[in-house]
């Protein structure tokens, strides 16, 4: 015959039985025979502040002085090419263009040591428009009667073009290296007159540059380069 179990052993069990109970209802829970706690919840934290937004999430406003600081410069330099752009396009342009002769231009002459028997011509823009170095100088020494041919090959794909401040050539073939030219004469005055839009016509106030004290010697084999637009081309032929 079975013993049942006292009331005292029954106590003792009582403890036993209601953990093995809790333990059955956590295994039932989750399958694994423990709880699930769930994941850990993330601590808050304040928002960092991002560009362009408030603390509070708002979109960030500017003030009208701040907006008009902002694009201040970009509007300015926006504005400021086309302006120069159309300023250099209105000084190129053809009623703004003049012919450069005596009036607007500083003229000198000057012999050089090479090559042998040369001068050169310089005409610097004194006037406040561009100017136009037409054809070739005529050239005129003394009282002579005749004027100088120009080389047919010195003439330049385009008309040489000064700014003010800037300056054209011409070279001068004096004499010739080996002396067979005749008529040699010394000159102690030039005059340097300009030609016009179109070929031997007028270009309006002709100069006089001063020669050396010792005057310039020429003969009959006296030519003249178109204008050029850089000094070496001019002393090249």
């Amino acid at each position: 015959m079975r013993t049942l179990p006292t009331r005292r052993t029954a106590r003792l069990f009582a403890p036993a039985i209601a953990a093995l109970a809790a333990l059955s209802l956590t295994a039932c829970e989750d399958g694994t025979g423990t709880k699930d706690e769930g994941a850990s919840a993330p601590v808050s934290s304040p928002a960092a502040a991002q560009p362009g937004k408030t603390d509070s999430g708002r979109p960030a406003t500017s003030t009208p002085d701040e907006k008009a600081e902002g694009t201040k410069g970009t509007e300015g330099d926006d504005k400021a090419a086309p302006d120069d752009a159309n300023a250099s396009d209105s000084a190129a342009a053809p009623e703004n263009r003049v012919l450069c002769n005596g009036s607007n231009t500083k003229v000198t002459a000057q012999p050089v040591p090479r090559p042998l028997n040369h001068m050169l011509i310089t005409v610097t823009n004194t006037g406040s428009k561009l100017c136009d170095l037409t054809y070739y100088p005529v050239l005129r020494f003394d009282e002579m009667q005749w004027a100088p041919t120009a080389a047919k090959e010195t003439q330049p794909q385009a008309v040489p073009t000064l700014a003010p401040g800037e300056s054209g050539y011409a070279g001068v073939l004096l004499a010739a290296a080996d002396g067979s030219g005749d008529g040699g004469a010394t000159a102690k005055k030039l005059t340097v007159a300009f030609q016009g839009r179109t070929p031997n016509s007028d270009g309006g106030a002709t100069a006089t540059p001063p020669l050396p004290a010792k005057g310039v010697y020429y003969d009959s084999s006296l030519t003249v380069t178109y204008w050029q637009q850089s000094m070496d081309d001019a002393l090249a032929w």
